[in-house]
C-alpha cells in the first residue's frame, strides 16, 4: 500500500486523485491533505479518508476546522509551514503536488529533500526552479512522475526515459482553448465566465484562464525542457482541438509515437500513482471511429503572445521564468476579479519581464526573490491600467 500526501486536495487534480484512491483502497492510503479555503469539501474528505494531518490556507481557517473536528484524531496546520509539514509527514512515500501557483515550490523541494517521490501537477514550480528541482531529485534519487496529460503522454512515449540523442522533437498538443477561432479583436470583450468554459477539460479557474491565453502551453514547454532534459529547439506546439492526442515524440529515424485516450485526468493521475504498473480503470475506451478526423494546426503566436513570452523566458533562463510565472499569476487573478481585460493579461506579463534583469539561478532563494519582485511590479502595472 502506497502512502500519499495530497497537496491541493479540494482542487480538480486532488478530487480526481481521491477518486482513484477510493476506487483502489487496497493500493493507497492517505496520510495528509492540504486545501485552501474550501472547508466543506475538506471536511468530507477528512471524514472519508481519515488523514492524521491536514493543512489549510491560514490560522483563522485552521481554528475553525479544528473546532469542527473536535473528537477527531487529526492535527490541523496552516500556511506555508503547514504545506511543508503535509509534504514531509513521516511515512509518506509519494507527494501529489497539485497546489496551484508558486506556493507549491517550497513544499515540493522539502518533500524531495526528505526522499519522497513526487506526482507532479504543479507546473509552476518546475517553471520557477526546474534546474534546482531536477538536480535535487537526482541527488536524493527521487522519482518525479508527471500528472499533466501532455507530460504523461511524453513520458509514456519515451518509455519512462529522459533525454537522449534518439529524440528528434517533442510535440506538445493544445486544444486551443475556448477562443482559438475567435477573431483577435474579440479577445478584448472576453469575460471571466467565458474563459472558464474550456471546450475539453474541467479545470480550476487559474489553469482554465491559462489555457485560454495559451500561457498554460508555454509553461508546459518550460516544464518539458527541465522534466525531459530536452533543448528548447526540440520542443514544438500543435493545436489539436479534439484533445485526444495528448502529445507526441518523434525519433531520429522518423518514427512518431503518440499517446491517445479520452480526455480524463484520472488516466495520467493513476499512471503516476502506480508507475510502472497500470491500474485497471473503469473508463470508456476512446472511440476512434467517432474521432476519425484528427486536426492539427500551428499556434498563432501573434494572437496569443503568451506563448512567445514563455519561449523568451526559457531562452533567456536564469530568474526570468520565475518572473514570467509570477506576473502571469497576478494578471490572471486581476482578470478574474474583473480589474483588467483578457487581452491585458500578456501585457502585464510582458511589462514585468521587460523590467527585469535576469540573473543566474544559483538557489531557490533567487527564484523566490524574483517571484516577489515580479508580483510587486505586476501589481503596480495592474493598478495603472485597471478599468
Amino acid at each position: 500500500m502506497k502512502r500519499l500526501a495530497i497537496l491541493g486536495s479540494t482542487g480538480s487534480i486532488g478530487i480526481n486523485t481521491l477518486n482513484i484512491v477510493e476506487r483502489f483502497k487496497e493500493e493507497f492510503d492517505v496520510l495528509t491533505l492540504s486545501a485552501g479555503a474550501n472547508l466543506p469539501l475538506l471536511r468530507e474528505q477528512i471524514k472519508k479518508f481519515k488523514p492524521p494531518l491536514v493543512s489549510v490556507l491560514n490560522r483563522e481557517l485552521a481554528q475553525v476546522l479544528q473546532r469542527d473536528l473536535q473528537g477527531e484524531d487529526v492535527k490541523v496546520v496552516y500556511g506555508e509551514e503547514g504545506l511543508i509539514l503535509a509534504a514531509t509527514f513521516p511515512g509518506v512515500e509519494m507527494v501529489v503536488s497539485a497546489v496551484v501557483g508558486s506556493a507549491g515550490l517550497l513544499p515540493l523541494l522539502a518533500a524531495i529533500e526528505e526522499g519522497k517521490d513526487i506526482a507532479l501537477a504543479n507546473k509552476e514550480s518546475m517553471v520557477m526552479a526546474g534546474e534546482i528541482i531536477v538536480k535535487k531529485a537526482q541527488e536524493k534519487e527521487v522519482d518525479i512522475l508527471p500528472i499533466d496529460s501532455e507530460h504523461s503522454a511524453i513520458f509514456q512515449a519515451l518509455g519512462g526515459k529522459r533525454g537522449g540523442k534518439e529524440i528528434k522533437r517533442i510535440i506538445l498538443t493544445a486544444s486551443g482553448g475556448p477562443f482559438y477561432s475567435l477573431p483577435a479583436a474579440g479577445l478584448k470583450e472576453v469575460k471571466p465566465q467565458d474563459a472558464l468554459a474550456h471546450p475539453v477539460w474541467e479545470m480550476g479557474p487559474k489553469i482554465s484562464v491559462d489555457s485560454a491565453t495559451l500561457m498554460n502551453k508555454g509553461l508546459e514547454v518550460i516544464e518539458a525542457h527541465w522534466f525531459f532534459q530536452i533543448p528548447l529547439e526540440k520542443i514544438e506546439i500543435l493545436i489539436h482541438p479534439q484533445g485526444v492526442v495528448h502529445s507526441l515524440v518523434e525519433y531520429v529515424d522518423g518514427s512518431i509515437i503518440a499517446q491517445l485516450s479520452i480526455p480524463d485526468m484520472r488516466i495520467p493521475i493513476a499512471y503516476a500513482l502506480s508507475y510502472p504498473r497500470r491500474l485497471e480503470m473503469d473508463l470508456p475506451s476512446l472511440n476512434l471511429i467517432e474521432f476519425a478526423n484528427l486536426n492539427f494546426a500551428p499556434p498563432d503566436y501573434e494572437k496569443f503572445p503568451s506563448l512567445k513570452l514563455a519561449y523568451q523566458a526559457l531562452e533567456t533562463g536564469g530568474t526570468l521564468p520565475a518572473v514570467l510565472n509570477a506576473a502571469n499569476e497576478m494578471a490572471v487573478e486581476a482578470f478574474l476579479q474583473v480589474r483588467i481585460g483578457f487581452d491585458q493579461i500578456p501585457q502585464v506579463v510582458a511589462h514585468t519581464m521587460n523590467g527585469h534583469r535576469a540573473t543566474p539561478l544559483k538557489g531557490v532563494d533567487d527564484a523566490l526573490q524574483a517571484n516577489r519582485w515580479a508580483k510587486a511590479r505586476a501589481l503596480d502595472f495592474i493598478q495603472e491600467v485597471s478599468r
